[in-house]
């Protein structure tokens, strides 16, 4: 369980893959709060290019050099998560403008079920505000270079791994 002198927040995301915005983001909550835990979403109905066990081990890989992060895979209420955890906030990254309509709604809907926890919206550093985990499936799909995109050990793992078909 949490101790309570030290503040938790939850990045979560599906990190399908984990790419070098993601970890902007990360970098720069640790920052603010004394442990970042990257909540992996568990989604059955989700196609994943990735497995959840495979882009929890990647966001290790990705994190090892960082004191504070803890990765741990979750289904269900982020809220619930949160609650269980006794985190003190949800950290969200924004790229754009529409990303902020979307988070907004989300903030709300957990504010009301779960008052206490806040959410903090980064803005992501200008070098990645154009990159996202579709792009980056894009990218593969079409055997392009991702080392732009993300960090080294998603490059070696997607090379790994024969492109997703399109939806």
């Amino acid at each position: 369980m949490q101790s309570n002198d030290l503040r938790l927040a939850l990045l979560p995301g599906t990190f399908d893959p984990f790419t070098n915005g993601h970890l902007d983001i990360l970098e720069r909550a640790l920052k603010l709060f004394d442990q970042v835990e990257v909540t992996v979403a568990v989604n059955a109905s989700k196609t994943t290019l990735l497995t959840v066990e495979e882009r929890c081990a990647l966001v290790e890989k990705c994190t090892s050099h960082l004191r504070g992060v803890s990765v741990a895979a979750f289904e269900g209420l982020l809220v619930d998560r949160a609650r269980d955890r006794n985190a003190v906030a949800l950290v969200r990254g924004l790229r754009q403008v529409s990303d902020f309509d979307y988070e907004f709604r989300m903030a709300f809907a957990n504010h009301k079920l779960h008052p206490e926890l806040e959410t903090v919206f980064l803005m992501t550093s200008e070098e990645h505000a154009m990159i996202s985990a579709t792009v980056v499936r894009d990218v593969h799909r079409w055997g392009g270079d991702l080392s732009a995109f993300v960090p080294p050990a998603v490059v070696d793992a997607l090379k790994k791994k024969p492109p997703a078909p399109e939806h």
